[in-house]
């Protein structure tokens, strides 16, 4: 399953092959296997192991300039796949075609696989870690070794491959108290290891501070946004950096080049070498480059795809990525890091004399707009510098531009959050409501 074994198949090249035979004029070949093996444990117990495998394979053609794709899992036939890809191309408008050529360079394979064994020690450990301190919490975790290989090969010449090897866990603590139900979840994406300890420290940490249940704040008080809850944040500012958007008129940061956006304490970036989410090419082939997308609050650069990038005038940045098998390249991220500060967060904490602390959140946010209200799912006042208890039925409405523009401090806490590496923060600006206990 390695990517050794993928490139020696020979399906892509039958496709390219039988594609130009057949009337096309360009071809484009783009494979995916994986190899997952979670761990699943439930009720504070090993539940159950498993193993699953899959393939998928997209051609995408062109002819007479229109384009066909298909998609299809497993093994199939290649000329029925030609086929399908030349039919659907009848139903669809001439475009530009936007293929690479081979740059001749070799991507190492990234990441290193674990035995079940390991899963289940791990997946033990932090279990026993939480249940020491809180024997009557019930926890439900899962922990995963996924090994994925991707190829991309065109008839322009160009065959790149590489295997991604990752490790990741998930788990949730249930805390029943008479009629009050907390839940408290974190999780990790790592590569070579995972950190049961630190896991569990957290998720310890968050049933500390949630032993009493507090009136919120209300009106507008600091809000101290954890690793884990701001990448609600980021979100919305990967979106404004977004090329698509800019063509579109539909980032407020469009016209913003070289100009300042955020506070001046942030810096935004991506680095194709960092963490579990670094990505040696994107999906259209091009090599992925370390780019600064706003340093010290003023914007930089846009991320693009080949034909963003031309429509834009400023070249692709190595960010073409499909958000599925069938879909087509557009702009996206691989991995979106924000350089940290300096304080702990304990530090944080003890800066806010009356606030709120964001650990998990309902709902997805804000869009491109900036504008959210949100209900908090875990949250926390403090006073004084101290932490005194959960919130419960409070809401935290805002912009999130306007946050960012009023950065209080910025924790030394980053992590990863899906493909976001944030640290902490306390921003202003934004409005609480609750009901009163």
């Amino acid at each position: 399953m390695g990517a050794e074994n993928l490139s020696q198949d020979t399906l892509a090249e039958q496709l390219l092959e039988l594609a130009i035979k057949s009337g096309a004029q360009a071809a484009e070949v783009y494979q995916s296997r994986s190899l997952s093996r979670p761990v699943f444990f439930e009720a504070n117990r090993l539940k159950q192991i498993e193993t699953s495998q899959s393939e998928g394979t997209a051609l995408r053609l062109w002819r007479n300039g229109r384009p066909g794709l298909t998609v299809a899992y497993g093994d199939v036939p290649a000329q029925a796949m030609v086929e399908r890809a030349l039919a659907l191309s009848h139903l669809n408008q001439p475009e530009s075609v936007e293929l690479g050529s081979n740059s001749g360079l070799v991507y190492p394979d990234v990441g290193k696989a674990v035995p079940i064994e390991v899963l289940v020690d791990w997946g033990k450990e932090a279990i026993a870690l939480i249940r020491e301190v809180y024997p009557d919490v019930l926890c439900s975790s899962d922990w995963e070794c996924d090994v994925e290989t991707t190829r991309l090969v065109n008839s322009h010449g160009l065959d790149c491959y590489y295997t991604d090897t990752t490790l990741s866990c998930y788990i949730s603590a249930e805390w029943i108290r008479g009629d009050d139900f907390l839940s408290v979840s974190d999780g990790q994406t790592q590569r070579d290891f995972l950190q049961p300890e630190k896991l569990a420290h957290q998720i310890l940490q968050r049933l500390v501070w949630a032993n009493e249940n507090v009136s919120p704040p209300s009106g507008r008080v600091p809000v101290l946004f954890t690793s884990k809850a701001a990448d609600m944040l980021w979100g919305t500012a990967q979106a404004a950096l977004n090329g698509k958007r800019i063509l579109e008129a539909a980032s407020p940061w469009a016209e913003r080049l070289g100009k300042p956006v955020i506070a001046p304490s942030l810096t935004l970036y991506q680095d194709p070498q960092a963490g579990p989410y670094s990505c040696p090419f994107d999906d259209e082939g091009n090599p992925t480059t370390s780019l600064v997308f706003i340093q010290n609050g003023i914007l930089q650069h846009f991320y693009s795809d080949r034909t963003t990038g031309r429509q834009l005038g400023i070249g692709t940045t190595g960010n073409g990525f499909r958000s599925s098998l069938g879909s087509y390249p557009t702009p996206g991220l691989f991995n979106f890091l924000i350089e940290p500060g300096s304080a702990s967060l304990s530090d944080l904490i003890q800066m806010i004399d009356d606030g709120l602390i964001v650990d998990q959140m309902l709902g997805n946010g804000s869009g491109i707009s900036g504008d959210f209200s949100i209900n908090i799912d875990l949250g926390y006042r403090v006073q004084n510098g101290q932490v005194i208890g959960r919130v419960k039925d409070t809401m935290v409405a805002g912009n999130v531009y306007t946050a960012l523009k009023q950065l209080v401090k910025l924790g030394s806490d980053a992590d990863w959050n899906g493909s976001c590496y944030t640290p902490s923060l306390i921003v202003e600006g934004l409005s609480t409501t609750g009901r009163n206990n």
